[in-house]
């Protein structure tokens, strides 16, 4: 560190010539407003993120009737669409979504399917390039009038229009009829959001069934008809209505799904039924359906069908599971009064994790995102275990995470398990009831979900081991080349690097601006009147950003711009600090510190040899070539000293007086962004005496100069050191340029041995000396009755 010594009168050039070196600025300003990015507010949609006083939404009601056949992997249905047109607008055709057709032989989606093939590869790797092989696909058999009268239609790949005999007018409604087949694919070949699980153990199946039948488009006042293709990145976007859905299945299957169970006389038995009686009052889970009762329907095969009849309101979608391998067990919870019945289904094969874990982790899921957002109204939520790694429809989700087969598991498998179970139940709010548009903006679902998911793993438990929320974890992706990153106001199928632009980047923006820039209290706020203004209607990102500045009173324009319009990263770099003491003008004072300097300023290298070569120099053999000054002590105090002194004090004022004498001291922080990305300055200073003082500077101070500010701090006590972020707030991507003195950050290589044998999981370890008891440590049904 330097220290300069000023005069009294020079203290005003401490704040002057900083705000003019301030005044320059290169490049694009990241402080200007968004105006001409978000589009112009209007009846519809207002300034301040609220639907306006003429908002609008379409609605659909479907009554559906499938039918699975186990013996084909194949579903045959029909539905009756009832479209109720509630815009201003008069339409003369309707266009469905197809997404099944994403599987169809002659899908866009296999046609732009790009990839390499390797000297060795996987026969899931071949699988993958062959799916074009799988016969898959919507098969329309028809598309009638209410009344039976054929409608014209016309299929673009994974969408349907529908011609209407006469114009759709404002506040009119049509009812039409769609007849379909298709085939269900093998998951474990065909990794797609829904499909079946075979077991060759036992010889059965498990469905998890979703875009099973066609669904209404969106039509609304931003973009009329979303009908972009379904390419398989850009998820869906569908309106609200009831649902009444009959599913079909084989006599000894147990069938989980969307809305409340009508039938319940007829699919369930005595036992069955008393049982969900007491799960609604029970305080951990109940089994319905046991590991034991699963195990003996596996082997074996009731003749005969049975259908299940279930019902949802104001949902805008549905999905099922079906198996004869389900274990089935229930807890109901309260949220605001309302009852909601949380359930999981899973094979024995998820056990004990999923017995143990699954219904505790949607109920926890239910309560922490509805104090974070808005009351869960519906009636059941539902986690379903099989092929698919992680899945959401309304009420239901499809989830991963299965133990070994002698039941232990990592602890990476069991924290994985409950974080896909919270993340998926999460999608009920965002985008199930907060329902935004999937298909052009990924992050409005799952970068807001991916943030709730982190605040409800750490309400789980102390320290869990969150994989995306906090800074430092997206570091590694801000570092990664800008030819490897997209914006995240990226259209979800142009993408790259889907799950740390659309998840993790996003859920770490939030979690910045509530700790860090808006504090907790407004950010909480603001979050909370988004879910509350959207609830069950269609959000856009200007929506978000607009009510996230108006409930919290803050210009955040320059984050929305750095964080999701460009790829700038976060680095802030402390390029050095200067240090000034006041002159007091006391003699006294001033000459003990030259005398202090000139004592501990090093001798030079020249210096210390010629103490050493030159034994004495011509002044020492020669005395009577002193003079006065070889014998002057320039620190020294005179009369004269005290006296000028005492005369210069008495002309100032006692204001002036104690700014002479305070012994401040002050500090000029050179700061630069190098990342581009506009963020707070959070200062750490660190005392002579080991005590330490945190400094929060909000990110206004860039907004003169983008790139070069300098800062002065005023102390009353020595600072030995400074550092920038040091809790790792910002996702700052080079620590080793925060500190002054600089420090050494450490990082870590690792060796390794190629073909290692992978090493049991600790579990597994213990469980091998411990014979005789459960390897999972738990019942090994599951749970109780």
């Amino acid at each position: 560190m330097l220290r300069n010594v000023l005069l009294a009168a020079g203290l005003a050039m401490l704040t002057a010539a900083p705000l003019l070196a301030q005044t320059t600025n290169s490049g694009t300003d990241k402080f200007a407003q968004l105006d001409q990015l978000l589009p112009t507010p209007n009846s519809f949609r207002t300034a301040s993120g609220a639907p306006g006083a003429d908002y609008w939404q379409q609605r659909a009601d479907y009554n559906i009737r499938v039918t699975l056949d186990d013996n084909t992997q194949s579903i045959k249905g029909s539905e009756d669409i009832t479209y109720t047109n509630l815009s201003p607008d008069v339409l003369t055709y309707l266009w469905v979504q197809l997404d099944q057709n994403i599987l169809d032989k002659n899908s866009i989606t296999t046609a732009t399917q790009v990839g390499q093939v390797q000297e060795k590869m996987s026969f899931q790797a071949m699988d993958y390039l062959m799916r074009s092989d799988f016969d898959g696909g919507f098969k329309i058999e028809s598309v009638k009038l209410k009344g039976g009268k054929a409608l014209p239609y016309t299929i673009n790949h994974t969408m349907m229009r529908v011609d209407l005999p006469t114009p759709l007018r404002p506040k009119q409604a049509v009812t039409f009829s769609v007849a379909w087949h298709y085939n269900i694919n093998d998951q474990l070949k065909i990794s797609e959001r829904s499909g079946y699980e075979f077991f060759p153990e036992d010889k059965n199946y498990l469905y998890e069934i979703a875009q099973f039948y066609p669904r209404m488009a969106v039509y609304n006042d931003v973009r009329g008809w979303q009908h972009k293709q379904f390419l398989g990145n850009g998820e869906f976007t569908l309106p609200f209505g009831d649902y009444r859905v009959s599913i079909t299945a084989p006599a000894d299957h147990v069938v989980g799904a969307t809305g409340v169970l009508q039938n319940p006389d007829q699919v369930l038995t005595a036992t069955q039924r008393k049982r969900l009686a007491q799960a609604e009052g029970a305080k951990k889970p109940v089994l319905i359906v046991t590991q034991m009762e699963a195990e003996q329907a596996e082997q074996k095969r009731a003749k005969g069908t049975k259908t299940w009849t279930y019902a949802a309101k104001n949902v805008r979608d549905f999905a099922w599971a079906s198996s004869r391998k389900f274990i089935w067990d229930a807890m109901q919870i309260r949220q605001a009064g309302k009852p909601v019945l949380c359930m999981s289904y899973y094979p024995k094969e998820g056990n004990p994790l999923w017995g143990k874990y699954s219904t505790e982790v949607v109920a926890h899921t239910i309560k922490t995102y509805s104090k974070h957002t808005i009351d869960y109204e519906y009636p059941v939520a539902i986690s379903v275990h099989g092929p698919v790694g992680g899945m959401e429809y309304p009420m239901l989700c499809f989830n991963g995470g299965r133990p070994e087969k002698d039941g232990t598991y990592s602890a990476e498998r069991k924290y994985g398990m409950i974080s896909v179970i919270i993340h998926e139940v999460g999608h009920n709010f965002f985008p199930m009831i907060i329902n935004s548009d999937e298909r052009q903006w990924s992050w409005m679902d799952e970068g807001l979900n991916t943030f709730v998911q982190y605040l409800t793993e750490q309400e789980w438990e102390r320290g869990y081991p969150s994989r995306r929320g906090e800074p430092q974890n997206i570091v590694e992706y801000m570092r990664t080349d800008k030819s490897l990153q997209t914006p995240i106001m990226t259209n979800s199928e142009s993408v790259l690097q889907f799950g740390p632009n659309a998840y993790a980047k996003p859920a770490t923006g939030l979690n910045i601006l509530r700790e860090t820039i808006l504090g907790r209290e407004l950010f909480d706020h603001a979050f909370k009147t988004y879910a509350q203004r959207w609830a069950y209607k269609h959000p856009e990102p200007a929506d978000f950003f607009r009510t996230m500045e108006d409930a919290s009173g803050t210009d955040l324009d320059w984050f929305w711009r750095g964080w999701f319009y460009t790829t700038d990263h976060s680095d802030l770099s402390l390029e050095g600090v200067k240090w000034y003491t006041v002159d007091s003008k006391n003699p006294e004072i001033e000459n003990a510190k030259r005398r202090e300097m000139l004592n501990s300023a090093p001798q030079t290298l020249s210096q210390q040899r010629n103490l050493q070569d030159i034994k004495k120099t011509l002044v020492d053999e020669k005395p009577e070539l002193k003079d006065f000054y070889n014998n002057y002590d320039p620190t020294a105090t005179t009369a004269a000293d005290k006296a000028r002194y005492q005369q210069y004090v008495k002309q100032l004022s006692p204001q002036q007086q104690s700014r002479l004498s305070a012994g401040l001291h002050f500090y000029e922080l050179d700061l630069r962004n190098v990342g581009g990305l506009t963020m707070p300055v959070i200062v750490q200073m660190t005392y002579e005496d080991g005590k330490t003082e945190m400094v929060n500077i909000p990110a206004e101070i860039w907004r003169k100069n983008n790139e070069h500010v300098t800062k002065v701090f005023i102390t009353p006590k020595p600072v030995v050191s400074f550092a920038l972020d040091p809790y790792l707030q910002t996702a700052d991507t080079d620590l080793s340029n925060n500190s002054f003195p600089r420090k050494l950050a450490p990082s870590r290589f690792e060796l390794y041995q190629q073909q290692m044998q992978a090493a049991p999981n600790p579990m597994q370890q213990q469980s091998t000396s411990q014979q005789g008891q459960p390897a999972g440590g738990g019942s090994s049904t599951g749970g109780t009755n």
